[in-house]
């Protein structure tokens, strides 16, 4: 080529670019359409990046804490034993260890709620960094209030499902500052209706076997139904007197405390439920296979999904095989959080970019 014909062709694609940019409608008047895709902040972008991967560890911080017993054992909030760092020793390490990376977390969030305040042009994304950093505070209370009140139930039950939510937070927030999102800006991309509703529901149903799997593992139910397949040395469980004393011998031999019907009944919900989303699983393949097969973004989080739910089985079988391992109940427990994240991302990556059509496309499908 010629170089007076490469010149001719640059000239040629940059003007056709630049019209197509301006033909776009602008979602920001005050922004013109070729300043969009320079509107984040690179290193706003891999900071919100940070906090979404740093939220994750936090989750598995957290379940080392309730895996290894450890809830309690600094006694005293919000020093340690009255000391900032205690020795490290024992359970110790477990729980002050949690509490280093919390107060880490919870630094990452009020910068990031900041830095969007300061930065982001879009009131939604603001208000979602607002939201964020008064949730981590929340979630700070909570975890002092378990502590200070002897681990009850209830509100560890809700310190478990804040964190998943505040995680969710920090995946819509990380989306909202990515290059792909900018870019769909000015890509129309028909999204199947069916298919929004089949994603709605799916993350759904991961949220509440996640709160499933917050109740059972704080009520000592984890080993509830120590057998599988079996549950209780039948097929059908009964819960009836005869399957709660099978159980309860086993654990006797076992050396751990009896549990009761309401323990075992709460172990077989997470169980069905776990059941349910393997079919609901296959289903959303195979609908995503026919309408987003050739979409990359789409497939690959789909592929990824995939593997993890396969891991999130094999982990759920192990914990009870391996009789609650700390380190596999843990990655059970991470994992299912990681499952719910990439459902989200999912989700985001299949909608609309405004609320308002997401309605339409949800509602009049």
């Amino acid at each position: 080529m010629f170089p007076h014909q490469e010149r001719m062709q640059k000239s040629t694609t940059t003007s056709g670019i630049n019209h197509l940019l301006m033909r776009s409608p602008s979602p920001h008047p005050s922004i013109k359409p070729y300043q969009q895709f320079n509107t984040i902040n690179p290193w706003l972008r891999r900071f919100s990046k940070l906090t979404c991967l740093s939220t994750l560890f936090l989750i598995f911080a957290g379940a080392m804490v309730t895996s290894t017993g450890s809830g309690l054992a600094v006694p005293d909030w919000p020093l340690s034993y009255g000391m900032f760092f205690p020795p490290m020793i024992g359970g110790v390490f477990y729980e002050h260890g949690h509490r280093m990376v919390a107060t880490g977390v919870g630094f990452f969030t009020l910068l990031l709620a900041i830095w969007l305040g300061i930065k982001e042009h879009r009131r939604w994304v603001r208000n979602l960094g607002y939201c964020a950093l008064v949730v981590v505070i929340a979630q700070g209370l909570l975890g002092g209030i378990t502590v200070l009140f002897f681990l009850p139930t209830p509100i560890s039950v809700i310190h478990g499902i804040l964190a998943q939510i505040f995680f969710v937070l920090t995946i819509i927030i990380a989306y909202s500052q990515s290059k792909e999102r900018c870019k769909r800006e000015f890509i129309r991309m028909d999204a199947q209706g069916k298919f929004l509703k089949l994603i709605s529901f799916w993350t759904l149903l991961i949220f509440i076997q996640l709160i499933l799997g917050a109740i059972m593992r704080h009520t000592e139910s984890g080993l509830a139904i120590p057998d599988f397949p079996k549950m209780g040395g039948t097929w059908i469980p009964m819960f009836n007197s005869q399957m709660i004393n099978t159980i309860n011998q086993w654990r006797f031999e076992n050396n751990f405390d009896p549990v009761t019907q309401i323990q075992i009944i709460y172990h077989f919900f997470h169980r069905l439920g776990a059941l349910i989303i393997v079919i609901v699983f296959c289903i959303l393949n195979f609908v995503a296979i026919r309408n987003y097969c050739t979409h990359k973004s789409i497939r690959t989080t789909l592929i990824w999904l995939d593997f993890f739910v396969i891991f999130q089985i094999f982990l759920g079988i192990s914990t009870v095989l391996s009789q609650k391992s700390p380190q596999i109940t843990s990655l059970h427990v991470v994992t299912g959080a990681l499952i719910l994240g990439l459902s989200v991302l999912l989700f985001l990556r299949v909608s609309p970019l405004s609320f308002k059509n997401l309605k339409q496309q949800v509602f009049q499908s």
